[in-house]
């Protein structure tokens, strides 16, 4: 295989020397674990539409999008015009504001079970808080999680998210006992576990596509019978979405396979690239965090943060919704897309490898070890993951597309038929 690191440093030379400075500041050089690769990731000096511009002039075609957050690609016009519109009034007030009801209708119109709504800065916040609700709702104490699922660095989370999940995620963390896992997609064994576990569980926290965990679908089966149990166990079905929450279709995913939480989870695309994270849920239960007339022991304390509901967070998040709104044709488009790259690249590689995903995301698995198709995070880890980062870094380097390596990719509005013929091509060559 070609020595793609050495051409990759004789393109990246800038990107070196200011990474260099980085690593002198900051741990590992990034503020995000996944931000890193090895030689070291390229600087980004500008982005637009498709598309990402490093310190050294490379351009790349982008299929990280923004931790996947950028639905209508990089600084899109309309929502930098609203956005140049606020700074005029202001960034910061630190006290209600309009936008946020103005988001917040939009939200709880698109997601049925959104009767209210709390906002924080970061999906982290949201499924931290949503599980400490689902205790103080319960009196339980016992979260049960997905093998591979991801929901932020809560300590209450950070399980079992990933190979091997029996061995701790992390040095710092406190009662992992009150944290257990079920295996996604394997509905008798998932309720084998939490059978066990019933009498302490205070509720169960999915993703409907695990994202960092593989990009793989959950069946509606699945779906539906873990929630079968777990409200006829007086316990809490939380749905993360933050991840598939306005990617699929304008709303939530769960509609679509007849679930009913009691608490969703969103972020990314409803902050239109702005730091954000929503919880939002019935109302009997997300007023379970309301502080007024009550002990303390009867309110579950679900804060926010200096920055939560700010006025440029809360206007990108309604600019990008209110477009996707009236433009929801862009979900056809993206979905077909998406769809057109799991066939082309599955084919390219003739049985060699899998490609997951739902409508717009999709993850490219090099297959071994009798692994045949991708049902959960321990058929990913039994992949070939090296040679993923390399099909991945040499995009990078031979073809100017950016996929995170080891990531999945995301197909925002700004990209065509033709950027996932070169994807194709581009495997082809590899």
């Amino acid at each position: 295989m070609r020595d793609y690191q050495s051409e990759y440093t004789r393109k990246t030379k800038t990107s070196a020397k200011i990474f260099a400075k980085s690593l002198k500041l900051h741990v590992n050089g990034v503020s995000h674990n996944i931000r890193f690769y090895e030689p070291y990731p390229f600087v980004v000096k500008s982005s637009s539409g498709k598309n990402l511009v490093d310190v050294d002039n490379n351009k790349y075609t982008d299929y990280w999008m923004g931790h996947w957050s950028l639905i209508l690609g990089h600084s899109p016009k309309n929502i930098k015009e609203s956005l140049k519109k606020q700074i005029e009034k202001s960034w910061m007030y630190g006290t209600v504001n309009e936008q946020t009801i103005k988001l917040s209708e939009l939200i709880s119109k698109a997601v049925p079970v959104a009767e209210k709504i709390r906002y924080v800065t970061s999906g982290t916040e949201a499924t931290m808080y949503a599980v400490r609700l689902a205790r103080s709702v319960t009196g339980k104490k016992v979260i049960a999680k997905i093998d591979g699922g991801w929901h932020g660095y809560t300590s209450d989370l950070l399980k079992s998210v990933n190979w091997p999940f029996t061995e701790s995620e992390s040095s710092g963390v406190v009662n992992e006992e009150e944290i257990i896992s079920i295996p996604y997609n394997n509905l008798e064994e998932s309720l084998r576990i939490l059978k066990k576990y019933a009498k302490n569980l205070a509720g169960v926290i999915i993703e409907p596509v695990l994202g960092g965990g593989g990009c793989i679908p959950a069946t509606r089966e699945y779906l539906q019978g873990i929630q079968e149990f777990i409200h006829n166990n007086k316990s809490l079905f939380i749905l993360d979405e933050i991840v598939t929450g306005f990617r699929f279709r304008y709303g939530c995913l769960y509609p679509t396979m007849k679930l009913d939480p009691d608490i969703v989870t969103l972020g990314k695309i409803v902050g239109g690239g702005m730091a954000i994270g929503v919880m939002c849920g019935k109302k009997e239960i997300m007023e379970h965090a309301d502080t007024t007339g009550k002990k303390k022991s009867e309110r579950s304390y679900v804060g926010g943060g200096t920055f939560s509901a700010n006025p440029i967070s809360m206007t990108s998040g309604y600019s990008t919704l209110n477009y996707l709104k009236s433009k929801k044709s862009i979900y056809s488009k993206i979905n077909l897309l998406g769809e057109y790259a799991r066939k082309e690249i599955e084919k390219t590689f003739d049985g060699r490898v899998a490609v997951t995903g739902k409508g717009s995301l999709f993850m490219t698995h090099f297959l071994k070890e009798n692994i045949t198709k991708i049902t959960n995070s321990s058929d990913v880890a039994k992949c070939d993951l090296q040679m993923l980062q390399k099909y991945h870094f040499k995009m990078i380097v031979n073809d100017g597309i950016f996929f995170l390596p080891g990531k999945l990719g995301a197909i925002s509005d700004s990209h065509t038929k033709e950027d996932i013929k070169k994807i194709v091509k581009a495997s082809e060559n590899f």
